[in-house]
């Protein structure tokens, strides 16, 4: 399928462009970043510079990612849905607890939001490849909009509220999974890529902290039914800016691996095809493997504010500290470093970004706790690398099934290690169980270090090479 932007050229291992390029109709496409100082392919919409003047400044780096106009209607379509199931996920709590004044059922209804990503990500992944992914895009919006007009409805039962949460959560992985691929025919597959997907992942954390804000607010002023209300129409404009916003590609997989037979079929064949891929396999563990661990001090976070005597602010700045470092972090290595160092920095920090967890074993008061959160939050900016490694890694005809896979892996695996903190809570003291998650967790990062090094196509080939010299030498 034909990208529809030029990726920058010094984008590491990008491939060719295809030979019949689609015309981008959006003009907005000649404002991308300007691909070498003397190229000697040059954008037929770009404006000539003056005579004696210089050339028109092109934007860079973020402000590069919003020239691209359906991006913009990506993020913006992003932005709202969010907002939208945050904002439903805690009405609907409240809403089950005024009904049946269970705390049982209350925390069901927030781990109901990730417990059916796997299985919508391992059955389901197959749509993300086998249909157009603005169609998918949409009906996923629009299915998301009906089920929580349900919500709505008075005579709704509990029980239906709480399938209604899981339906939702099923088509989750879905539709993030093809708009992760939807992404390389938007952006291409180079540097604007992992911008994108760096700015949607910033819209998520900071979405987790706004909307929850948000929510509280208006649950002040309408019931819990009423700010639900919020979230369909959420939906409904979301499913508007991507029908009106992006362009109608074709599907991913009308010939490529794995496509033909059920819908089921294809879902299952795909992830053999990546979790068989030695490569893939490594770096999709390197995406989960860190998240497992480091949703520990968020897990235990009450506990632990009651162990030092916080107050139930501090419990809220316990909760914010690991999402701001991430913000930040992530926002610095992506405007401030190329995309060489970006890809250079991806080990060295995954394998220390659990570290600063030990602290815990010090039973830190609240500022050094904070800071500690903030420095761990801020070690999950080694994925920006690693999304360029992803997509370099994957083929295009199984991007989409690859990527709704590790959409349901990652919210799948943060939910175990958030139970898996829980559970071990019970026969150990707080503060030793998150210091013991750093540990735990920096011990399986190295060697996951270590498999994605062994792994890298670069070694691979000059080990080949070396090897069928040392043979040559050997046969004389």
């Amino acid at each position: 399928m034909p990208t529809d932007s030029p990726a920058p050229a010094d984008t590491p291992r990008t491939p060719p462009a295809p030979a019949a390029q689609v015309p981008a109709p959006f003009p907005e496409r000649a404002a991308l970043p300007d691909p070498g100082p003397a190229p000697t392919l040059r954008d037929p919409d770009a404006r000539a510079p003056g005579p004696g003047g210089p050339p028109p400044a092109t934007p860079r780096g973020y402000r590069a990612v919003f020239a691209v106009a359906e991006f913009r209607a990506v993020f913006a379509a992003h932005l709202l849905s969010l907002l939208g199931v945050v904002v439903s996920e805690l009405a609907l709590t409240v809403l089950v607890y005024d009904l049946t004044g269970s705390p049982l059922l209350s925390a069901l209804t927030f781990a109901l939001g990730l417990l059916p990503y796997i299985v919508g990500g391992t059955l389901l992944a197959g749509v993300a490849d086998r249909y157009p992914a603005r169609r998918v895009l949409v009906v996923c919006d629009l299915l998301c909009a009906a089920c929580v007009a349900v919500m709505l409805v008075p005579a709704t039962p509990v029980a239906g509220l709480l399938a209604l949460r899981c339906l939702v959560a099923t088509i989750a992985p879905v539709f993030t999974g093809t708009r992760m691929a939807a992404l390389t025919d938007i952006l291409g597959e180079g540097d604007l890529y992992v911008l994108g997907r760096s700015l949607l992942r910033i819209v998520s954390q900071s979405a987790m902290l706004i909307g929850f804000g948000t929510g509280g607010m208006l649950l002040t002023v309408l019931s819990p039914r009423g700010a639900i209300t919020v979230t369909v129409v959420t939906f409904l404009c979301s499913a508007a800016l991507l029908r009106f916003g992006t362009q109608d590609r074709p599907a991913r997989a009308g010939t490529g691996a794995g496509a033909g037979g059920t819908l089921l079929k294809e879902s299952l064949s795909g992830a053999r095809l990546v979790l068989g891929d030695r490569r893939i396999r490594a770096l999709m563990l390197l995406f989960w493997l860190p998240a497992m661990f480091v949703v520990a001090p968020e897990a235990l976070a009450a506990p632990y504010a009651d162990a030092i005597g916080a107050s139930p602010a501090a419990l809220g700045l316990l909760l914010c500290a690991m999402a701001v470092g991430h913000i930040g972090a992530e926002l610095f290595v992506g405007s401030a470093l190329s995309p060489r160092n970006r890809s250079r920095i991806v080990l060295p920090v995954a394998a220390v970004g659990l570290l600063p967890l030990l602290v815990y074993a010090a039973r830190p008061g609240l500022p050094l706790a904070l800071a500690a959160l903030a420095l761990a939050g801020a070690g999950a900016a080694y994925v920006i690398g690693l999304d360029q490694w992803f997509v370099d890694a994957v083929p295009q005809e199984l991007r989409g099934r690859a990527m709704t896979l590790l959409t349901a892996g990652l919210m799948t695996v943060q939910g175990l290690g958030m139970a898996l903190a829980g559970l071990a809570a019970e026969f150990f003291p707080v503060h030793q169980v998150v210091a013991g998650s750093g540990i735990i967790g920096t011990v399986c990062t190295l060697l996951l270090v270590a498999e994605v090094r062994r792994t890298d196509p670069r070694r691979m080939s000059y080990t080949e090479e070396r090897d069928g010299a040392d043979r040559h030498v050997t046969s004389r």
